[in-house]
Formats: C-alpha cells, structure tokens, sequence
C-alpha cells in the first residue's frame, strides 16, 4: 500500500496535549520526547498504514517506544484517521467509542 495522509481527530489532539502536560509535569522536557516519538510513528504510519494489526474491527494500534501509549487508528481508502493516543492500560471503551 503506498502512503496516505494522516489526519489527527480533535480527540486525538487532546489525547496528545494531555499526554504532553503530564509528561512535562513529571520531568521538563519529557513531553518533548513524548510528542516527538508521537511524530515519529505518524510518519512510520503515513508512510505504511497497514504495518500495525488490528486490534478491533478496522482500527489498528501501534505502541510507542520507551512511552506506554498506543496510537489507535483507522486506514481509509486515502487517508488514515488517528482516533486517540492513549496510555495502553486505559479502558478499550474509551477509543472503541471514537471509532
């Protein structure tokens, strides 16, 4: 499959700038390091969508390294639409009903 855009649903912006704030409140300069492994992986997922499994129905998830967030997606026909970013251990309700 070739690469499809990446678009972030609000939600998932949200989900990120949570992240972002708990991180930096933790350690200064952790949420930087968060937002750019965050960067990292949309682009691994934009540049080959199919590369993660799913998970449930359609949506797919991809583990950040060295953070314990999941990057839960859905590869449209010509875009891939990020639902949430949320810690791995949160409740599966929470991203399901995005989808």
């Amino acid at each position: 499959m070739m690469s499809l855009p990446v678009i972030l649903r609000s939600a998932a912006d949200a989900d990120i700038q949570a992240a972002y704030d708990e991180f930096e409140q933790a350690q200064a300069g952790l949420g930087n390091r968060f937002v750019a492994r965050v960067r990292e992986m949309l682009e691994r997922i934009e540049a080959m969508p199919d590369m993660y499994g799913k998970v449930w129905q359609d949506v797919r998830a991809a583990r950040l390294r060295k953070f314990r967030q999941v990057v839960y997606y859905v590869v449209f026909a010509d875009r891939v639409e990020v639902l949430a970013v949320l810690h791995g251990s949160q409740d599966a309700s929470v991203w399901q009903s995005r989808a």
